[in-house]
Parts: C-alpha cells; sequence; structure tokens
C-alpha cells in the first residue's frame, strides 16, 4: 500500500499511503477487523485492494476458522499429544470453504448489480449540471470474502451503503445471511465434532436469544425516533430517518447494524453516528460482548466456549460437584487462563479510552463534542479491541495518534482471545475424558441456556 504509485492497476494514479496509515490498514485487515481510516475510491488502488487487503480477507478468516476447529479438538480428543497442524487447518479453510462460496457469491452480487471490472473512474454531469466521479472497479470479488469472512471492510467509504456494493433489497437479506452463515454453522460444526449436538443446539439459541432481543429493542428506538422533535413539533412519532439509506428504511438497517455488530465483521450500511441513543447502546453492547452473537470466522465460536468453560466451572460449584465440560475436569489452571481474556480485554477498553480521553490530540477529532464525542471514542475503542472495525462515522480517524492507538488494541485484542482459548484447548486434550453420568451437569436445556446467558 505504501508503494502502491508503482504497481500496475491504478489508473487514478493514487499515490502511496502514509506510514502510519499502512500499518493501521496492514494491521487492520491481518487481524480480521478491517477498521479503515480511509475512504477506499480514493485512497485505494485495484491493485492494493485485490492484492492486499482482498488476500488478508481470505487469511485473517482461515486463521480464526484453523483456531476454531483446534480448540474444539482441544476439547473433544482424549489424552492426544497435539491439536492439529495450523497449515493445514488454514489450507483446507480456504480451499474447501471460502474460495468455492466466494466464487458462487460474487457471480450472485454480480448479477444483482453489483460492479466487477478494471474501468478507470467514470466522469459525468448531474442534472444540476455539476461534474461528478463515479468510481469504479473490482467490487464483487472483494464484497464476497468481505461478508462470507466477516471482515467487514468495503471497497467504497459508503461500504453497503454504496448502490455498487449493496444495488438491492433482496441482495441486502442475502448479504445479512452471508455474515453469519459460517459463524452459525460453526456451532453444529463443534456439535458433531463433540457428538453432543443438543449442546450445540442450546449454544446455538443462546447465540439466537441474544440476538433476537439486540434487533427487538435496536428497531424498536429507531422507529421511535427522537422524543425531542415529537414534543417541539407536536408529531405523533418521528421515525430516525438520520443517516438512513432511504432504499432499506429503518427496520433493514436495524437489522443488518444488530448483524455486523454481533459478529465481527462490522460492514456498514447507515451512519451509526446518527443513532438513536439506545441503538447506539446496543451496537457498543453487541461487541462488548466479546462478540459471541455468532460473532467471526471462528472467534465467535471459540469466544462463546470461553463463556461456557466459565458457567459450567460456577455451575459445578453451586450444586457441588467437580466441574466437568464434555467428559473432563474443570480445574483451576484452566480457569485462571480463562480470565486472561475476561480481565484482558475490559482492561485494554479502559485504558485505551482513558488515554484518548486526557489527550488533546485524540480529542481533536471528534466530531461533535460532548457526550456524543466521548461515544464516539468509546465506539473507537471497542470496535478496534473486539476487531469488529465499524465505526460511528464521525470521528476523523486518519490521524497520527488513532491510528497506532488503534493498531495497537487491535493487535491486542485478537491474539488476548485467541491464545489463551488455544492454551485451555492444549491442557483439555490432554486430559483423559469419561463418559458423562447423571451426575454430571447437564450442558444442555433450559437450566445451561439460563446460565450461559
Amino acid at each position: 500500500m505504501k508503494f502502491q504509485n508503482l504497481f500496475p492497476l491504478n489508473p487514478q494514479n493514487l499515490p502511496g499511503l502514509s506510514n502510519e496509515l499502512s500499518f493501521n490498514t496492514a494491521v487492520s485487515f491481518l487481524t480480521n477487523t478491517n477498521w479503515q481510516a480511509y475512504s477506499g475510491e480514493s485512497t485505494m488502488s485495484y491493485f492494493s485492494q485485490m492484492v492486499a487487503l482482498t488476500s488478508h480477507n481470505f487469511l485473517s478468516a482461515a486463521t480464526g476458522f484453523a483456531a476454531c476447529i483446534a480448540i474444539i479438538r482441544g476439547f473433544c480428543q482424549s489424552e492426544a499429544k497435539g491439536i492439529g497442524n495450523f497449515w493445514v487447518d488454514l489450507t483446507r479453510s480456504i480451499l474447501y470453504l471460502l474460495l468455492p462460496l466466494s466464487f458462487i457469491l460474487a457471480l450472485i452480487y454480480i448479477s444483482q448489480g453489483v460492479i466487477q471490472n478494471f474501468s478507470p473512474y467514470t466522469q459525468v454531469k448531474t442534472l444540476e449540471g455539476v461534474n461528478q466521479v463515479i468510481a469504479q472497479g473490482p467490487v464483487a470479488s472483494q464484497a464476497a470474502i468481505k461478508l462470507l469472512g466477516t471482515n467487514g471492510g468495503g471497497f467504497f467509504n459508503a461500504n453497503a451503503a454504496h448502490p455498487f456494493e449493496n444495488p438491492s433489497a433482496m441482495l441486502n437479506f442475502i448479504q445479512m445471511l452471508t455474515i453469519i452463515l459460517i459463524p452459525s454453522a460453526l456451532v453444529f460444526t463443534f456439535g458433531k465434532m463433540a457428538k453432543h449436538m443438543k449442546h450445540a443446539v442450546s449454544i446455538w439459541i443462546t447465540m439466537a436469544i441474544l440476538f433476537l432481543v439486540g434487533v427487538f429493542v435496536f428497531s424498536y428506538y429507531e422507529y421511535l425516533g427522537n422524543p425531542n422533535f415529537i414534543n417541539q413539533l407536536h408529531l405523533n412519532s418521528s421515525l430516525n430517518m438520520e443517516g438512513k439509506e432511504t432504499r432499506f428504511g429503518i427496520f433493514a438497517t436495524s437489522l443488518f447494524t444488530t448483524v455486523t455488530t454481533d459478529s465481527s465483521c462490522g460492514a456498514t450500511m447507515s451512519a451509526h453516528s446518527s443513532l438513536t441513543p439506545i441503538a447506539g447502546m446496543v451496537a457498543l453492547v453487541n461487541m462488548l460482548l466479546n462478540e459471541v452473537i455468532f460473532g467471526g470466522v471462528g472467534s465467535g465460536l471459540y469466544g462463546m466456549l470461553l463463556f461456557v468453560v466459565i458457567a459450567v466451572f460456577i455451575a459445578g460449584l453451586m450444586v457441588g460437584r467437580t466441574p466437568e465440560y464434555l467428559g473432563k475436569k474443570i480445574e483451576s489452571y484452566e480457569i485462571k487462563i480463562a480470565m486472561f481474556p475476561v480481565i484482558g480485554i475490559s482492561v485494554a477498553i479502559l485504558v485505551g479510552l482513558a488515554i484518548a480521553s486526557v489527550s488533546t490530540i485524540a480529542k481533536s477529532s471528534i466530531g461533535n463534542p460532548g457526550t456524543h464525542g466521548f461515544s464516539e471514542m468509546l465506539y473507537a475503542v471497542t470496535s478496534t479491541v473486539q476487531n469488529n472495525g465499524s465505526s460511528f462515522g464521525s470521528l476523523n480517524a486518519n490521524t497520527s495518534f488513532w491510528n497506532y492507538l488503534t493498531s495497537i488494541l487491535m493487535i491486542f485484542g485478537r491474539y488476548l482471545n485467541l491464545i489463551p482459548l488455544l492454551a485451555i484447548a492444549g491442557s483439555m486434550s490432554k486430559k483423559k475424558s469419561r463418559p458423562m453420568s447423571e451426575n454430571s451437569f447437564p450442558i444442555h436445556g433450559s437450566v445451561f441456556i439460563i446460565l450461559l446467558l
């Protein structure tokens, strides 16, 4: 990206990126965050979009997938010496899953109007007589893996609100399904590998409950609108259409935003800065829950397994039984390791926000001063630590301070979650598994779901 001006497929002759923006974007796509402190159509050449960014969309998703499979093996195996080969799992996930599905999805996207070309930008004259530049590019190929791999980085600055990236209501719905397709399916992969499908169904139901609650609360307050408008203008209702793509309206926007903040996708089709306070809170809470409501490719399930381990441990203590999970004892070592991501992620968010809150340079990027400005910084820190990548949109993040701070937070958030879970899986894989008995705490059914919630 730094030297993109030297490479081909740059019809607009876009210059190379600055040091901090190159570093920030590389970290962002490496960690499956896809935080974008730039406008794609005015910053990235076609070569950078394909070689630097789209390739990382595959690799970062495959990394999460491989890690998840390794963690599942750790829980399911008995007295094993290892949890698999990373390179084998990475290659399989790309060749057998991500590439074929992305190819099919790209063709579907093109059929619906998503563009795919190497043409120079088009110059047109609008009805008002103003010259306008319409960006072009290989969009469908990137949009397919951006959503399937829960990456979320848009080819255009408007992301999924751009008609070249999201041209129809039907495709908008397909894109939402695409985002949660693999994270949802991996839950049942776990059930099959653990030979305990009822447990997998209980985990999926827990995710679905949290998802539906988020959708209901979010859409309710977006339909309710701003009470100040209602009172001052004597209206019966005031739908919050500010910042919305009018082709899709409030409910589709509510559903899309909930899906992308539940997952690690972070794609946007509205201005999150224009959400009502409670709706904005729902988006924040979705991310603050460690993105376990379906979540990212692999990361959603292994993040939920962290909470499953803690829930089973607490349940065992409550009923006076030795905590067991899938026939293996959960001991102090596993719980101590499990606390690293639980506490560490919270510390990272709080420390990052504290630094930004007392920094004059950081606060100069705020678009809306006051309490909303604080929310802009909270959202940016949360989104990067939790590897989501969406933003309120009103924070000018393309500064040296924010580029370096968010880069550090993205690396910290990705690997602080991943490495401890692999350590727990390695510990569990060495243990001898015994059949679950009537004395074992049940890991399916309503009681388990309530405890996990």
